[in-house]
């Protein structure tokens, strides 16, 4: 016979009318669980519940009730979870389910997701041509979720387990002479001029560069002030908010240089207050990135100085490239291209001050031997 509820050390075992035995047992939710399956003999329920048991110490048990829940219903509600997300890193990894979770796992149970299935995941993925960084962004998007839901135990551990999956090997981006920045400066409108001087040589994102105001130059000092950027949402949504990083709230020294080409902008083309943007449009109104790229020319400018193909991002690169030539150490690099935790940034911010204008004499010595 079954031993009667409550005369067991751990969990029950009921005799069913049919004749097979029911187990039942209390788990770390303080809920009640009912076995998943039924047993033909009281002592393989018996094991059953040895097995729950040793799971339980070890922190190995999952609720198969909650491993039944679809995978992108999972992803969908991670996202959810995480209010402090950027907006534009919401759209991403909402891009990446949409694309390439949602199709090929979306409806697999999530208990039902081992390491093979991964593979053949990531192979399909792969198979169909998507791009090998877009395959590393997925990756690490599912291994994050799985991650969550091995910490919730909703899973016993993550499958993402495939060495080297998440890292992403891109192509070396071209850094650009300085001869060649000049040459593209002088090839765009006199209106994008500056921009193109000013993202080079103080290693600014596109964004970063987009928001900047009056009130953030002072070319008397000869530095600019990254206090915020503008992101662009897919859906056109332009936000204006901090920089990517804590540590990209920063002032930087500009080469002496590219003053005169600055002031000459803010002269022509930026309104007098301080808190007017520096680059706009034609019409004086938000400069985005699509009306640069035509008002540039740049796919033109940029095969004319033998660059096909560059980047707005290689502007930064190349600064960056040429910042590191002049002997700084990597804090120093670090703190003048916004990379680095805040607590990072607030401490060597004041110690960086000289050894930034001497990455700047640095350049200005570049520029004046070109």
């Amino acid at each position: 016979m079954a031993n009667k509820p409550g005369k067991r050390r751990f969990g029950s075992i009921r005799a069913l009318p049919s004749g097979r035995f029911q187990i039942r047992h209390p788990g770390p939710d303080g809920r009640i669980h009912v076995g998943e399956t039924t047993y033909a003999k009281e002592r393989d329920a018996e094991k059953a519940l040895s097995l729950i048991e040793a799971k339980l110490i070890t922190g190995d048990w999952t609720d198969p009730q909650r491993s039944k829940v679809k995978l992108g219903h999972c992803a969908a509600k991670w996202i959810a979870e995480r209010p402090n997300l950027r907006p534009r890193t919401v759209e991403i990894y909402t891009g990446l389910l949409k694309r390439y979770i949602l199709p090929y796992l979306g409806s697999v149970a999530i208990g039902k997701i081992d390491t093979s299935t991964v593979r053949e995941w990531r192979a399909a993925l792969i198979s169909n041509g998507v791009g090998a960084s877009e395959v590393a962004k997925a990756y690490r998007f599912l291994r994050a979720v799985l991650m969550t839901a091995a910490d919730d135990r909703i899973i016993p551990r993550n499958p993402c387990r495939i060495r080297g999956a998440g890292e992403e090997k891109p192509d070396e981006r071209p850094v650009l002479t300085v001869a060649q920045v000049f040459k593209l400066a002088d090839l765009v409108s006199k209106r994008l001029r500056a921009l193109i001087l000013l993202a080079t040589f103080a290693s600014l994102r596109w964004g970063e560069a987009a928001a900047l105001r009056r009130m953030d130059l002072d070319l008397a000092k000869g530095t600019v002030s990254v206090r915020q950027q503008h992101v662009e949402l897919d859906t056109g949504e332009l936000l204006v908010g901090p920089p990517k990083s804590r540590a990209g709230v920063r002032t930087v020294a500009i080469p002496r240089a590219i003053i005169p080409a600055v002031q000459e902008h803010l002269d022509s083309f930026t309104g007098p207050e301080p808190d007017d943007l520096v680059f706009t449009g034609s019409r004086g109104g938000v400069l985005r990135r699509s009306n640069f790229r035509r008002a540039a020319k740049w796919d033109e400018n940029t095969t004319k100085i033998g660059m096909p193909g560059l980047h707005f991002h290689d502007l930064r690169h190349t600064g960056n490239t040429i910042a590191a030539a002049s002997g700084a150490s990597l804090k120093d690099l670090m703190v003048r291209m916004g990379h680095d935790s805040v607590r990072a940034a607030l401490i060597y911010q004041h110690s960086t001050e000289e050894a930034d204008r001497k990455i700047v004499n640095a350049i200005d010595a570049i520029i004046n031997s070109t």
